[in-house]
């Protein structure tokens, strides 16, 4: 697949999040480090569902988010893995076909009138979705390793890795 530019990193960046899934530890799905935050599961869920947010950067004009359904909480390992997949595709069919004039169109995410961000499709492809994506990531690793469950690694070994001999 031909990426437009600036993107060069998005299959890596899907690669290493659906490694991220698949360490999801069932045992521990209800689990939150603290009441204002996401249970295990509901933060899981946010991050297989992120790449359907990008497919919809690229093909619609703005999101509401008065109007979207709560996403389903998946609480089993297959299901994250299963649902991040189904979500990928659209995603990467549709950057697959985004020239630079598709890239350059403006892209709002909105509650109601309020714009909440907006920019070109480009940009909001690499914040709303890729950059949020890492950053929610990032986030389980963290939750992890509060359970002591072992944290793959991304851009490198994590201290539950050994270094390559």
């Amino acid at each position: 697949m031909v990426l437009p530019p600036g993107f060069a990193d998005f299959e890596a960046e899907m690669t290493l999040t659906r490694k991220m899934l698949a360490a999801f530890p069932e045992a521990h799905a209800a689990w939150q480090p603290h009441a204002k935050s996401r249970t295990l599961a509901q933060l899981a869920s946010h991050v297989a569902g992120l790449p359907q947010v990008g497919a919809s950067i690229l093909t619609t004009e703005m999101r509401d988010v008065t109007k979207q359904a709560s996403p389903k909480v998946r609480e089993t390992t297959a299901e994250l893995i299963s649902a991040f997949d189904a979500a990928v595709i659209p995603l990467r069919d549709a950057l697959a076909n985004a020239d630079s004039a598709v890239l350059a169109g403006v892209w709002s995410l909105r509650a109601g009138d309020k714009v909440l961000i907006q920019g070109t499709r480009g940009d909001m492809l690499r914040v709303v979705t890729l950059s949020h994506m890492i950053h929610h990531r990032a986030q389980l690793g963290v939750y992890y390793r509060l359970l002591g469950v072992p944290v793959p690694g991304t851009y490198g070994p994590s201290a539950d890795e050994s270094l390559p001999a």
